[in-house]
């Protein structure tokens, strides 16, 4: 969607949208057996939508078998893989074809500012959507180094049944990084979206149906996570879950599975990045640039949001007013003004929730040096002002717990060994940076910190070829790249005797 656009045509494009509101299950829409709903609500004006299917067990159990019949008969799990390829790319074209419907549904059911729904979440899950496709038909099996009197295959197969529980915060691309690989692998899939933000996953489903997948192979149950989510994750004839959100509820889900059949859990549980600008950062400018981007985009709602920006004690004060200085630049405003650069809270729950931790932070004597409160209350949306808070401590609630806000807390720090300490002194591991003209000190730093990405004189980089995911409580498994295709799938020994 293009910049250029007024408020007022984006506006008028919102009002004509249709919502897909009920579940997807076997390639048609339906009710929730119970009939109930649930008021899903834009953060932009705390107004209601649409009422959605509240989804519960029956639902989930009438996808799953939907799921399983399509798996054990073939329709999907044999198809060829180049003609699963060809499937999926007509269902990333029609994505393409409804991309700014899709960036509207996003916006409007997360809060998020159509700039970045239209121009980066949209075309990521497009792009996703074709990398997987295209990496169906080109991804071998191995022959293992045997003597001649034998042949040994290692091959890989789909799983079968995969749930997918997806957060809110990027709602249609968390869904895309596991259906990807997950139908690319030739798997049936049930995916539970945040019942926040539920609308473009049941438009997509939509879309893949049009695009020729089979019915059955992508079904969605939108509802709460204590009931469809958590049928989910204790359904005996799943064979996996995928999930994306809070440690919490993570472990349940390691629980569910130890409780039902001992399905596969996959998790990405959220994180603490730390930020680390030493004085020999080769430019200030750039890495205060960056560190300010890392935190409030997207409001804050981000897993690896630079949320603990440690700098070296001699430039600390340098550092802190330029990022100041750029928070006090972006547009906090309408997500469907295609100036805003920073939208809603995606909830009043969040948005109580990040104004909690501010109020902590303060009791616990660090000082908010900028921003720190509710604004643009008028509207009926939930908006919180970029947020920065110096002297923290490591050991305050503000640096330890995920905000999931657009809050920054700053923490000081002498020398290279104390920078890496303080940066793995968490109980998440997903992601850090660096910055640093040292190329020895960059090294031995991204060895240290124990993350599953480090980036170095940059902040959130990379693309659909590197894997994603965390250490310690951030999770395991991995999401993007063809590593992510290695949890859908079974690897089998296929010993052929030759002698």
């Amino acid at each position: 969607m293009s910049a250029a656009l007024s408020i007022e045509s984006v506006k008028s494009q919102a009002q004509g949208l249709a919502y897909r509101n009920q579940c997807f299950i076997d390639g048609r829409f339906a009710n929730a057996a119970s009939g109930k709903t649930f008021d899903c609500v834009s953060p932009i004006d705390g107004k209601v939508l649409t009422q959605v299917a509240a989804g519960d067990r029956e639902d989930v159990d009438r996808a799953v078998k939907a799921a399983r019949a399509a798996f054990e008969d073939g329709r999907w799990s044999r198809l060829a893989p180049a003609r699963r390829k060809k499937v999926m790319l007509r269902w990333a074209g029609l994505l393409e074809q409804h991309a700014t419907e899709l960036a509207l549904l996003e916006t409007l059911d997360m809060g998020k500012p159509i700039g970045d729904s239209s121009r980066i979440d949209i075309p990521a899950v497009i792009n996703c959507i074709r990398w997987y496709a295209e990496a169906a038909d080109k991804v071998y099996d191995e022959i293992a180094p045997t003597g001649d009197d034998a042949v040994a295959m290692l091959v890989r197969e789909p799983l079968g049944v995969i749930g997918a529980v997806v957060p809110w915060n990027f709602p249609l691309l968390m869904a895309a990084w596991k259906l990807g690989p997950a139908l690319a692998t030739g798997n049936s899939m049930v995916v539970k979206p945040a019942e926040q933000s539920p609308l473009t996953m049941i438009r997509a489903a939509e879309l893949a149906s049009e695009a020729g997948l089979p019915d059955g192979v992508l079904n969605v149950v939108p509802g709460f996570g204590e009931t469809a989510g958590q049928a989910l994750g204790r359904h005996m004839d799943v064979d996996a879950v995928a999930f994306t959100g809070s440690g919490e509820v993570g472990k349940l889900f390691l629980k569910y599975a130890g409780e039902s059949n001992m399905k596969r859990v996959s998790l990405e549980c959220g994180g603490k990045t730390p930020n680390i600008i030493m004085a020999d950062a080769p430019d200030l400018d750039a890495a205060a640039t960056a560190a300010a981007w890392g935190i409030f985009f997207n409001q804050g709602e981000v897993c690896n949001a630079g949320s603990r920006l440690l700098v070296e004690d001699k430039i600390k004060d340098q550092v802190v007013e330029k990022v100041m200085q750029v928070a006090k630049t972006l547009r906090v405003g309408d997500p469907l003004d295609p100036a805003t650069q920073m939208g809603a809270m995606v909830d009043s729950t969040q948005m109580e929730r990040v104004l909690g931790y501010i109020e902590k932070g303060q009791a616990e004597g660090a000082e908010v040096k900028l921003g720190g409160k509710r604004i643009l209350s008028d509207s009926g949306g939930y908006y919180i002002e970029p947020t920065v808070f110096d002297g923290v401590k490591n050991d305050m609630t503000i640096a330890q717990e995920e905000i999931f806000g657009p809050v920054l807390s700053t923490i000081t720090f002498g020398d290279a060994e104390e920078a890496i300490k303080i940066g793995n002194d968490t109980i998440y591991g997903l992601a850090a940076a660096v910055w640093t003209s040292d190329i020895k000190k960059a090294h031995r730093a991204a060895k240290a910190l124990r993350a599953g990405s480090v980036w170095i004189n940059c902040f959130d980089a990379g693309d659909i070829t590197t894997p994603f995911g965390g250490f310690k409580q951030s999770g395991f498994g991995r999401d993007k790249s063809l590593h992510a295709m290695e949890k859908y799938t079974e690897l089998k020994t296929v010993w052929i005797d030759l002698s």
